[in-house]
């Protein structure tokens, strides 16, 4: 059974989740502050983490960040209806994908199911490579010039979708597809923050030898300095 870890202050949504999870078919352990869960977090257990942003001791905010300074595990933010400067903020720390509250477990459980496809699905295509870059999806490795690249999930599922199009633009709809697992909705900025950190990983890796170009009204291109 997939486990997941849930970090919420909501005893009694936590308990409805709970259920709910059970139900689909995962296990389900839950911490009520961020000390706790960032400890459980980075224990190897878990598969995934649903995490919301508004906890006692240490916040969300502050969990996810201690979390990506070691691990790549997949994590779900839970915001706020409305609250876009917490999502930005999570998805430039390196989240996965948010959900706003109120949601319905359904919702949840699709975007869950999605991350975990995205992390655990066999890659069976032939490593890819760029220049100096390289990327290997079955051991989900990159490396530029021999020395590895640390992305997340998301940024390692964009990098591999960019790279496969070659010279062709990836569309954002496309990569929302690829890379989140789910349709792109009107307003919805996630593909740009996750590429806006990814530039900026392959701008300090490779010295500026790459660059992922903005087609203006369509999406992005990688492409190689002259």
């Amino acid at each position: 059974m997939t486990e997941i870890l849930l970090i919420d202050d909501d005893a009694e949504l936590s308990e409805m989740l709970d259920e709910f999870l059970a139900g689909e078919g995962f296990a389900v352990t839950s911490v009520i502050n961020g000390e706790d869960g960032v400890e459980l977090a980075l224990s190897g257990r878990f598969s995934a983490v649903i995490l919301d942003i508004m906890l006692p001791r240490i916040n969300g905010i502050e969990v996810l960040r201690r979390v990506r300074a070691n691990s790549e595990l997949p994590i779900i933010m839970l915001t706020a209806r409305g609250d876009d400067i917490d999502r930005v903020v999570g998805l430039e720390l390196g989240a996965d994908d948010y959900i706003a509250k109120p949601y319905y477990p359904r919702e949840l459980v699709a975007r869950l199911r999605a991350v975990l496809r995205r992390t655990d699905s066999p890659q069976r295509d032939r490593p890819v490579s760029l220049a100096k870059l390289k990327l290997d999806a079955a051991r989900r490795e990159t490396s530029w010039d021999g020395r590895p690249i640390d992305l997340t999930v998301t940024e390692f599922n964009l990098l591999e979708a960019l790279m496969r199009s070659g010279d062709t633009v990836a569309t954002k709809d496309a990569l929302s597809l690829t890379a989140l697992g789910r349709t792109r909705q009107p307003y919805d900025r996630s593909i740009d923050v996750h590429i806006s950190n990814l530039r900026l990983k392959l701008h300090a890796a490779t010295a500026a030898r790459l660059t992922i170009e903005t087609v203006r009204g369509v999406g992005y291109r990688i492409q190689v300095a002259a």
